[in-house]
Order: C-alpha cells, then structure tokens, then sequence
C-alpha cells in the first residue's frame, strides 16, 4: 500500500471517528470533562489564543468556539493544516503568539514528539502554557491498552521516535509519551530550553470511564445517567492511586518567562 493511500484511509477513517464520536453521548461527555481538566485554572479562555494540534477528530471547538484547529490533514473543518514537527516555520501563525497550545491524545501518534515540542516553542508567549492529554499506564491500563486496543504498547524503544510512518492516525506507540515524563528523565531533560520543566504539572485523568463509552469504534449500551453518576468516582480513583487505576495523564508545561 502506498504512503498516499494510507493517508487517504486515514483522512477517511478522522472522518469517520469524528462522525461516531460526535454521536456517543457518554463519550462527549468525557470529553467535555477532560477539557474542563486542561483548561481548569487558565483563567478567561475567551480573552486567550488558544490553538489546537490534532484536530482532526477532536470535539473542542464545539465546546470552546474561539480555539483555532490544525491537523496535517486537509480536513475542510480545520482552520490550519501543517505538519506540527514544522510548526516552526509556518508562517500563518505568528512566532510568540499563541497563549495555550492544546493536544489530545496526538503526541503518541507523532513521529519525533521531542522535535514537536521544541519547535512549538517558537508560537508561544512567554509563560504560555502547552496542554496535553495522552495515555498513562497503569497497572489497569497496561492490559487494556496492550491487548484490547489496536495501538501498539511499546516500550522496548532505544530513542523516543516511531521508526516507521504509515500515516498520520494508523501509526503510533502508546508507551511514548509515558516513557518522556514518567520513566525516560533524559528524553523530558532535551526539553529545558523551550520550558520551564520545573513549572510542568502532571495531573491523572480518569480510570475506565473512557472504556465504558466504547471509545471511537465502539458504542456499549450503558444509560447516559447512570454513566454520569459513575464518573465522578471513576476520576476519584485515578486521582488517588494512578499508578494502579489511571488510564490517562494531562501533561501542562510553560514556556519560559522572557
């Protein structure tokens, strides 16, 4: 299969995802929660720019209209497309102009998500923030996510990159991002010239409230009521034990001060 055939499967499989994830209550649902998480204490979101990487299938400008979109995917919904590992040399967003940059469950789907961080420095203000949402592993997630879910789990990795690109959405290692701010110190350490590591916060973000949607190619029949009354325990247990009961992480850090 050629490369421009994989890109086009995945266009129309982000199409598809954004379609089916749009129509699943309990997962938007999850969704809102998890962006009312990222976004908590950043203040008035409306007098911020605030640009998202990896809009392809995302629901965010549903619920916050203001956010500017971009994928590498030309997706008539998107207000930018580029590949975010150049973000640097994209010129129609301007250098130190954007106050938050947001990512949901992209970074492990990125070639060299390092080269990704570094380059989007240049876009940030000083003591901007990026946000990002990605997979944690846990003794619970680790056999969801290893055997139950078609991404692979890879930790056996000498260098945080993916040896081979697919396509933008079929290629991707779930391991990456908990190995660059939980296991790998030297991998986050290549990142203290475009932040300030000692300001970054790590917060844990639900447990199986994100299985019990059916995620994206699934919809289980669990009543939109009682998912919301389970929720709040559900996000208790990730909170207070992560390492046995998390399924993911949100990762915040700052762009240095000038």
């Amino acid at each position: 299969m050629t490369p421009a055939t994989v890109f086009e499967q995945d266009m129309q499989a982000t199409l598809k995802s954004r379609e089916l994830l749009e129509s699943n209550p309990n997962l938007m649902y999850w969704y809102q929660r998890l962006f009312q998480r990222m976004f908590a204490g950043e203040g008035d979101l409306a007098g911020k720019v605030i640009l998202e990487v990896g809009s392809g299938a995302s629901p965010l400008k549903q619920i916050l209209p203001s956010v500017i979109t971009s994928d590498v995917m030309p997706l008539a919904h998107l207000d930018h497309v580029f590949d975010c590992h150049e973000i640097h040399r994209y010129p129609g967003i301007a250098d130190h102009s954007v106050d938050i940059v947001v990512l949901t469950n992209v970074l492990h789907h990125l070639k060299d998500p390092l080269a990704f961080l570094k380059s989007v420095g240049t876009k940030l203000r000083p003591g901007a923030k990026l946000i990002m949402a990605e997979p944690y592993i846990s003794a619970l997630s680790w056999p969801i996510y290893k055997m139950l879910h078609p991404e692979p789990v890879n930790f056996g990795i000498q260098a945080p990159v993916l040896d081979r690109i697919e396509g933008p959405l079929s290629t991707s290692n779930q391991a990456m991002p908990h190995m660059i701010f939980f296991s790998r110190p030297a991998w986050l350490g290549q990142l203290s010239e475009s932040f300030d590591l000692a300001a970054t916060r790590i917060e844990y973000f639900s447990s199986l409230s994100y299985m019990m949607t059916g995620g994206i190619s699934h919809r289980l029949p669990v009543p939109c009521g009682l998912y919301k009354r389970v929720f709040p325990l559900d996000g208790w247990l990730a909170d207070k034990a992560p390492r046995l009961f998390a399924s993911f992480f949100i990762a915040k850090l700052v762009s240095p001060e000038a």
